[in-house]
């Protein structure tokens, strides 16, 4: 649990009368009387605005399980309503209602709110404090959210946890065999055990054995794509690349839409702790860092539609110079830009060992977050990679589990850094299999536990390891599959880019940018791009960097740039 006690203040933050008076400016209408007791929003209702106390009270509930509500605050006069929800008109979390005297108070939609937040530093930052710390405890209560009903750590559930869990959505798993709540649903619904896990979205929609995508669209986290618009910037990838590509192009007023067939942060947004990122001498954990740059994005207008996988990208017709860009999703809808730009970094290796596939999710996993740490807590594990990832990894399990079993063929020294070896050396219950690698695994249906046939590659000696779980770090291929055959990529699929380019850029007017690929006004930044460096800095200084790239490219086609100006001005003022 987070103990946020000596945060209320920033939670609940009141305005003072000249901030009132200032925030009314950028409102949207005039002020609106409700009744007392008069419903102001309903839990899981889209759209809801944040709703500026001007008088009276309004008190602000959330789900308590699955049968009840409960209260988390009553507003009073300065008091704004809302959380992150409401900077992108998503279903709301938590409902609203008039207090005993009823209320007045001023409304603030998705729109008229980023203008606020934007047009007014000073109570900008009151506000995205407060959202993000009510974001934070409406996670950390857990019945808020989503209620999940299934069987703890199978496949299906872990995965559902995982997807809520990098979205930063709340939720709370009930045990299908021991809650009494949530046997009394599965009894009611005449629920199979073929169509666990369960979900309860926060609107009362039940969903059985859900999708990502479909949990998503039960939540809105998977907007409604509006055909005939067209975006300045399509970025590919919520990553850290993709992320501050998003902050600095709608912060400079251009229109952008971030899509990720996953859930924001990428590689990175699994890592448990980043320690070598630049102001954060403690650390930060990737879903952390991953989840700011999120709400920067959304505070600038920044549209992010998750999880939706592009499936190809349609060049325009010979000759269109200046001619929009489409993209094709898995959802059978198209988004069209006059840019793209591909920060889809890489995908987890899986090595050559058989049937792993038929462990992934269960016995097997490519990160290691909380709901692993939590499974295995004072089990065996394998850990099976010698890079910078798995060492993260391991000083994060290792702290939390009774052995952790490290397979690697070579040194720790020729692939980690010195800070992260000098921390796994203090680890006693560290077991290093050197010159080793996994050759087999073997799940016990039953239980669930793993057996890994460690090899020693040069003795030819094989040693069966009993674990709760195998965690693969062997490295990254690049997420180029959906645009190898239409842009220039180098032996390994890395996307080259600028003067790295081999062949002919195509078209004469102008020579290439920096991190333009061998299409027009198509970008590579990140881990995706030949020559990149692998860091978390580095992949956020190529999202800043390549949009003044974008910026200048915008300025030879033939229309100009699409965008309206930044969601601070798009609003005249009363």
């Amino acid at each position: 649990m987070i103990d946020l006690s000596s945060r209320k203040n920033q939670m609940f933050p009141v305005l003072s009368v000249q901030q009132i008076e200032t925030a009314k400016q950028f409102a949207l209408g005039e002020p609106k009387s409700f009744r007392p007791g008069e419903t102001v929003s309903r839990i899981g209702e889209s759209n809801v605005p944040a709703w500026l106390v001007l008088s009276g009270t309004m008190e602000i509930d959330r789900h308590d399980g699955l049968a009840s509500e409960t209260t988390i605050v009553t507003h009073e006069v300065g008091h704004i309503s809302g959380e992150v929800s409401q900077l992108s008109g998503r279903p709301g979390l938590a409902g609203a209602r008039a207090g005993p005297d009823g209320c007045v108070a001023v409304a603030f939609d998705a729109l008229h709110l980023k203008t606020l937040v934007i047009g007014s530093a000073e109570i900008g930052e009151i506000i995205m404090r407060a959202f993000i710390l009510r974001r934070v405890a409406l996670i950390d209560s857990g019945g808020a959210g989503s209620i999940l009903i299934g069987v703890p750590g199978s496949r299906s559930l872990v995965r559902l946890q995982e997807f809520l869990t990098r979205s930063g959505y709340p939720y709370l798993v009930l045990d299908a065999a021991s809650s009494a709540e949530g046997l009394a649903l599965i009894e009611r619904l005449g629920i199979s055990s073929t169509e666990l896990p369960l979900m309860v979205c926060p609107n009362g929609t039940v969903l059985k054995s859900p999708s990502d995508a479909e949990a998503a669209v039960c939540l809105g986290i998977t907007p409604v794509l509006d055909p005939n618009l067209i975006y300045d910037v399509a970025i590919v990838g919520a990553g850290p690349s993709g992320l501050a590509a998003a902050v600095y192009a709608a912060s400079e007023g251009l229109s952008v839409i971030v899509l990720d067939q996953r859930a924001v942060g990428g590689q990175a947004g699994a890592s448990s702790r980043i320690e070598n990122y630049l102001g954060f001498p403690t650390g930060i954990s990737g879903q952390a860092l991953a989840g700011r740059a999120l709400n920067q994005a959304l505070k600038f207008g920044a549209e992010i539609a998750l999880p939706l996988q592009v499936q190809t990208l349609v060049e325009p017709a010979a000759g269109a110079l200046g001619g929009s860009l489409m993209l094709r999703l898995d959802n059978g809808s198209e988004v069209v830009a006059r840019t793209v730009v591909v920060a889809t970094g890489a995908r987890y290796r899986r090595p050559d060992i058989p049937a792993i596939t038929d462990l992934e999710g269960s016995g097997v996993s490519y990160w290691a977050s909380a709901i692993e740490a939590k499974i295995c807590e004072n089990d065996d594990v394998v850990l099976v990679g010698g890079g910078n990832s798995a060492g993260q990894a391991i000083a994060y399990l290792a702290s939390r589990v009774r052995t952790l079993h490290l397979v690697i063929r070579r040194d720790l020294s020729e692939t980690m850094s010195s800070y992260l070896i000098d921390r796994i050396a203090a680890f006693s219950n560290v077991v290093v299999h050197l010159g080793c690698q996994v050759t087999a695994l073997t799940e016990d249906a039953l239980s669930g536990r793993v057996t890994a046939t460690v090899t020693d590659t040069k003795a030819n000696v094989s040693t069966d390891i009993d674990a709760r779980k195998v965690f693969m770090f062997i490295g990254a291929d690049p997420n180029t599959d959906w645009v190898a055959d239409l842009i220039e990529t180098d032996s390994k699929g890395f996307i080259t880019t600028g003067t790295d380019l081999t062949n002919e850029f195509r078209r004469v007017d102008r020579p290439p940018f920096p991190l333009e690929t061998s299409m027009p006004n198509v970008f590579a930044i990140g881990d995706v791009r030949s020559g990149s460096t692998k860091r978390v800095a580095a992949a956020v200084g190529e999202g800043a960097g390549v949009v003044s790239q974008i910026h200048s490219a915008l300025k030879t086609t033939v229309n100009g740039p699409a965008s309206a100006p930044s969601v601070a001005v798009q609003l005249s003022v009363k």
